[in-house]
């Protein structure tokens, strides 16, 4: 039995929201470290924030394999996601299309997931990470396609070894993963192609 809970807190214009967020991020990606914003009304679990939830509804369905986080794997969470999504479960985080985690403690290291092969790059992870905050951590310096010489970004809450990790990324073009940084109701597209170093 799915819990009342589960029912509510949905996109309440389904097509209209969805298609809002995707071009949202759209736009995210195509001009990486600009601050988005999600501009609906859903209103998810406490442990899962409202642009990480809304990306969930917009972009995955029953034939979109899901990780989620410990967190986010909780009855109350996932009952949620059933019902208004439908989508699956990866049996591991490397079978996932998303990968949704609340904090970079909970998060594998991203070559773990799913990075595509040459001939379809495609299908490897795109990964939905929950931080403290895009604009009070250590500044990095991005550059790359979308971007006008370089743009300064300062998350706070990412993974101990990530700009190790997200070189080792890029090394692997056109393979590789791409990365959504979520706040509340606020986010940042990280594509594969772009470079990232500390200031």
């Amino acid at each position: 039995m799915i819990a009342n809970e589960a029912l509510v807190g949905g996109f309440a214009e389904p097509v209209f929201e969805a298609q809002a967020i995707f071009r949202a991020l759209m736009d995210g990606y195509a001009r990486p470290g600009t601050i988005g914003a999600s501009m609906t009304e859903v209103k998810p679990p406490e442990q899962f924030g409202k642009a990480s939830a809304s990306i969930l509804l917009a972009l995955c369905d029953f034939e979109t394999k899901v990780w989620l986080s410990n967190a986010l794997s909780a009855p109350k969470t996932r009952g949620w996601i059933d019902f208004h999504s439908g989508a699956p479960l990866a049996d591991n985080e490397s079978a996932a299309a998303f990968a949704f985690a609340v904090s970079a403690a909970e998060l594998p290291k991203i070559s773990h997931f799913a990075q595509g092969t040459d001939e379809y790059p495609d299908t490897s992870t795109t990964i939905i990470l929950e931080v403290a905050s895009l604009e009070d951590g250590t500044t990095l310096i991005l550059e790359g396609p979308g971007i006008k010489d370089r743009v300064s970004i300062s998350p706070n809450g990412l993974p101990a070894n990530f700009l190790a990790e997200w070189e080792r990324n890029g090394a692997l073009f056109p393979c590789g993963v791409d990365l959504v940084l979520t706040t509340g109701d606020r986010f940042m597209c990280l594509p594969r192609t772009t470079r990232i170093r500390g200031a």
